[in-house]
């Protein structure tokens, strides 16, 4: 018989030991070893059955045995002295405690989805593992953060294969009671809620669940409540399910939503209100929407603004963050379809083709009947930032359409480079042998500073125990996995043999979109088999990812990648793990000796994997994209050549496998083995000193990049960039715009109207350049005069400029220098003469131009309304 419906009992701790709850509860425990070991040391075997799930431990152990170990005092006392410490950490004053009262109060911070734990699976890859990370550094910083996100009540799929090696996508319901969340509550103690209107008069109600990830609340959205219809219920069903209207309305409740959530939560709990709103991704987008909504409304605000002041004063405190490079990655909704849903009144007051307007694509290139979230995220938000150096670069290139007459560099969108959670990935031997030598029991990314007082052989030998880890957890998922795929035990001997621990191990492991090119170590299937067996430098190679449901062509590189290591000849040496989640990642990173990443440049926004990898003493081998582009210092690892732009697909990916297979054959296996071999600098480096001793270079690069990866790809690092370079910037400027009942605001709001409505009228009329000799040289000065036309504006509205440097042969500027020119002359009937020095600072060709923009203090760019005028 089965069951009709299903819930979970919480269970009623004794009192001596009731701070269990509270510390099974707060996600610290995640990436908190004494706590882990705590819960562990109650009952091991029941621990492991847990799957090291302190809600389903406490759960799964009986009454008898909670009473006898509340009767222990020295289980007591280690219970008070885990809830003594969980409480220090939780008030005690950190880093962000020290940057003074100018910093925000409070930062919500928006995203579909959060990694925080396997037992929390509301993840598919490196967005929710970002958000998750971010939130856990944030904690570490003692960052006034709050999360917000949606309760996918089967989160993202499990992963199997079939017999013939297709994914298989199964959807466990997950029972909310049973997860680490608590019900957000009224004070008659009934559910507290959302509510947004939907077209027919259909209602769409949604509970508020709260994870608690150490300092920082998350509060997750749940539409599987009484009170929807069936419709209704199933909207956070799974993360990244359905299209077109069922994703609609997830981003909906988790943008407008959201915004409804947290003012709730500040009414029961008395938290105070989100000065910025950090929009993780374009998904979140419609929070803008419920901001202005807010702002417009005077049964919300004693100071209601128009359409213009509230977009103005919103954009001020509001910071989005792209995670894509490429457009198609970009959610997009008929322009029509969103009509469809405003018109029911999700924001009232609100005019309907001013927020339609947002999201248009009116650009070169563009569909007009189409509403793109992330050009609605970059038009509600005034700072914007890609995710690593060359991240932005792309990124300023593909939204350059709203910025046109710019140059690419002057889009204003930065970079803030991903790190991660150090404590959640390194693994505990590494974090203890950093402490051993730090004098330390806290390591984080720091803790190597004296990684060069570890001997080569102590290290060596801690890396070959990691390394067997790998392999036996290897063993275990794939005799796991040969099973769901129909083997017998009679079959599956072999996978006892797996792998071994004494060969250079080689992780790939990550989501699976053609770009990041799963398959491109099969490109010569012969070279890799010879690589795999070398008698005397072989590799082994530990694969895995899930491709999205409906991406039959990453499906077909994941079926072709596990017939290649079906193949008897090979199969204990390359193995592609399914079902890819944070629980295998902790045992993979640590226990590969290299890193592989080898995605379409320059298709990879970061690629966090690499650096969890490195923070373990893994070298990475990658492609020059993401983060790599900007950290590989040759003596971290490896760059991957890429093939000229020119090159057609097959030819490119014929020339990259090629280089490839070339530096695993005579660079990285020979150092890892010990070899004398050139690096890429031509020098040698040193061999092996005896059979069975230690590659000495290898331990040496592991040791550089330790010390010198460890700090920079830390996401502590990380979240101290947001709030120094953005979040501190916005809450300064929603400061200024809400002062004085938004005086600011109106002002800025009005000002920008008669820029816009002034600017057709603006032009550079006539430019001079006054002590150019017929022989110019370095250091001579030139005296450069414009002439421009501002029609109704005046000189205080624009910045005038002079941008001058090294003319190619096409006139294009590079190196380029910029510098005011200052107003001098009144020439009447709008126009002025503006003038500057210049300096010729090169020899070679030498140009300048002259170019005018708005100016105004509140302004995060001169590019940001997007007019400009050139000479």
């Amino acid at each position: 018989m089965k069951a009709i419906r299903r819930f979970t009992v919480r269970t009623v701790l004794p009192e001596p030991i009731a701070p269990l709850s509270r510390l099974a509860t707060n996600l610290r425990w995640s990436w908190h070893l004494p706590t882990r070991e705590l819960f562990a040391s109650l009952n091991p075997a029941i621990w492991a059955e847990s799957g090291e799930d302190p809600v389903t431990f406490l759960g799964t152990v009986s009454r008898e045995q909670l009473q006898q170990l509340a009767a222990d005092p020295a289980v007591v006392e280690r219970v008070r002295a885990a809830d003594e410490n969980l409480n220090h950490y939780i008030q005690s004053p950190r880093w962000y405690q020290t940057l003074g009262e100018e910093a925000p109060e409070c930062v919500a911070y928006f995203s579909p989805e959060f990694g925080i734990t396997e037992v929390l699976p509301q993840y598919s890859g490196g967005l929710g593992i970002l958000a998750g990370d971010h939130l856990k550094a944030a904690s570490d910083l003692g960052v006034p953060l709050i999360g917000v996100g949606l309760l996918y009540q089967a989160g993202y799929f499990k992963q199997s294969l079939s017999r013939d090696a297709w994914q298989q996508e199964t959807y466990p319901l997950l029972d909310p009671d049973g997860l680490p969340l608590t019900l957000l509550r009224e004070a008659d103690d009934s559910p507290a809620q959302v509510s947004l209107p939907l077209p027919d008069g259909r209602r769409l109600l949604a509970h508020i669940w709260r994870a608690d990830v150490g300092r920082v609340p998350l509060l997750l959205l749940d539409s599987n409540v009484p009170g929807n219809d069936d419709a209704a219920r199933a909207i956070t069903d799974r993360l990244y399910g359905g299209g077109g209207e069922h994703r609609l309305l997830q981003e909906l409740l988790l943008g407008m939503g959201g915004v409804k959530a947290l003012r709730v939560y500040a009414r029961l709990t008395g938290a105070p209100a989100p000065e910025v709103f950090h929009t993780n991704e374009g998904h979140a987008g419609f929070l803008g929407i419920e901001r202005i909504r807010e702002l417009m409304d005077p049964a919300v605000t004693a100071y209601p603004l128009d359409w213009d002041q509230a977009l103005t004063a919103g954009r001020a405190s509001t910071v989005f963050t792209t995670h894509t490079p490429v457009p198609a990655g970009i959610d997009r909704f008929p322009r029509a379809l969103v009509k469809h849903f405003f018109d029911a009144g999700l924001a009232p007051g609100v005019p309907l083709e001013k927020v339609l307007a947002l999201g248009g694509e009116n650009y070169d290139g563009g569909d007009p009947a189409m509403f793109n979230m992330a050009v609605m995220g970059l038009r509600l938000a005034q700072r914007a930032n890609g995710v690593a150096k060359l991240h932005g670069v792309v990124s300023r290139e593909m939204f350059s359409g709203l910025w046109p007459g710019f140059d690419h560099e002057d889009v204003p969108i930065g970079s803030v480079t991903n790190g991660v959670h150090v404590p959640t990935w390194v693994d505990p031997r590494m974090s203890a042998l950093a402490a051993k030598y730090s004098g330390g029991s806290d390591v984080d990314a720091t803790g190597w500073e004296n990684v060069y007082d570890v001997s080569d052989a102590e290290l060596w030998s801690l890396r070959k125990e990691l390394r067997g880890s790998l392999v036996e957890d290897v063993r275990r998922r794939l005799r796991a996995s040969w099973k769901k795929r129909g083997a017998s035990d009679a079959e599956l001997a072999w996978t006892d043999n797996v792998l071994d621990p004494d060969v250079l191990t080689i992780g790939f492991a990550r989501r699976v979109p053609t770009y990041k090119r799963l398959t491109l170590m099969l490109r010569d299937p012969a070279r890799l088999k010879r690589l795999l067996l070398d008698e005397e430098h072989p590799i082994q190679l530990v694969i895995a990812g899930k491709s999205h449901p409906a991406d039959d062509a990453g499906k077909k590189m994941i079926q072709d990648l596990v017939r290649f290591t079906d193949d008897p000849e090979v199969r204990h040496r390359i193995v592609f793990l399914p079902n890819y989640d944070i629980a295998m990642a902790r045992t993979l990173f640590p226990g590969c000796d290299v890193w592989l990443n080898n995605p379409l440049r320059p298709l990879e926004a970061c690629g966090t994997s690499g650096m969890k990898a490195a923070i373990n003493g893994s070298l990475n081998l990658s492609v020059m994209d993401g983060w790599w582009d900007e950290l590989y210092d040759g003596e971290n690892g490896w760059a991957i050549p890429t093939a000229n732009n020119g090159a057609d697909p097959e030819e490119r990916d014929d020339i990259e496998s090629a280089a490839l297979y070339e530096l695993l054959e005579t660079q990285v296996a020979p150092r890892f083995y010990g070899d004398t071999v050139a690096d890429s600098a031509g020098a040698a480096g040193p061999s092996l000193p005896a059979p069975g001793g230690v590659p000495t270079h290898w331990i040496s690069m592991i040791k550089h990049t330790l010390a010198h990866l460890g700090p920079a790809v830390s996401a502590e690092r990380m979240v101290q960039d947001y709030v120094n370079r953005l979040y501190r910037p916005a809450a300064e400027s929603g400061r200024s715009a809400r002062a004085d009942g938004y005086a600011e605001a109106k002002s800025l709001a009005a000002w920008i109207g008669s820029v816009r409505t002034g600017w057709p009228r603006v032009a550079v009329d006539h430019v001079d350049s006054v002590g150019v000799t017929d022989d110019p040289q370095i250091g001579d000065a030139i005296q450069v005069q414009a002439y421009v036309a501002l029609g109704s504006l005046s000189p205080d509205d624009v910045s005038v400029e002079v941008a001058y440097g090294r003319a190619l042969d096409n006139d294009e500027l590079s190196e380029t220098t910029l510098a005011p020119l200052a107003p001098v002359r009144d020439l009447g009937n709008g126009r002025h003469l503006f003038e500057a020095g210049a300096v010729i600072d090169r020899s070679g060709s030498f140009g300048y131009t002259v170019r005018v923009l708005p100016a105004h203090s509140a302004l995060a760019s001169p590019a940001e309304l997007g007019l400009i005028a050139n000479a």
